[in-house]
């Protein structure tokens, strides 16, 4: 079976829905192929392991953000309005039904083992978006847009954090204020 079968889709669908609700480690396979209703054949036929299904969920999510990323920029005329979308899109997520923090953030929490696939898996997407943001603040004329990259991503990890505890409103404002003070501050001393 390819990776388009309707019992591999059921199978990533539900297994995504409930590790992003109720965390990696705590949902079990036999849950996974009860509310899938598919067989545990099935399940170890399309994925070999309970982590190659969190990997598979983690690419899920990954390609999810890129797709939000590229919209962006296919919408806005400059680099500094394309941050400020990526800006306001997190702050949407923040503020959307369910929210429960950043996948990557509470897998990285859960496989904090370096060499760990999953592990692995969340450090290429945290790269990506590193470089993304690096390359979008360049473009925008920062003058140090390494540090304000490495800036916007802890301002993001912040917010996504503190928006799955609290009031999502004044910690959404919070970072949009943050994005836009990297936008604008121009100190090449910032590290």
């Amino acid at each position: 079976m390819g990776d388009r079968s309707p019992a591999r889709s059921r199978l990533l669908g539900t297994a995504s829905r409930l590790f992003y609700t109720e965390g990696l480690h705590s949902v079990g396979i036999d849950r996974i192929v009860a509310e899938a209703q598919v067989t545990r054949a099935t399940l170890y036929r399309h994925f070999p392991s309970k982590d190659h299904l969190v990997v598979a969920y983690l690419r899920e999510v990954d390609k999810a953000v890129r797709a939000k990323v590229t919209e962006v920029a296919a919408r806005e005329e400059s680099s500094a309005d394309v941050v400020r979308a990526v800006g306001e899109s997190i702050a949407a997520d923040i503020r959307a039904p369910g929210f429960r923090g950043c996948a990557f953030l509470n897998a990285a929490a859960e496989y904090p083992d370096p060499a760990h696939p999953v592990h692995r898996t969340v450090l290429v997407h945290r790269e990506w978006f590193l470089r993304t943001i690096t390359d979008l603040m360049t473009h925008a004329g920062a003058t140090a847009p390494d540090p304000a990259a490495r800036h916007f991503v802890m301002l993001r990890d912040g917010a996504m954090a503190a928006g799955s505890l609290a009031d999502p409103e004044p910690i959404c404002r919070t970072l949009l204020r943050g994005v836009e003070g990297l936008l604008t501050y121009q100190d090449a001393r910032v590290v």
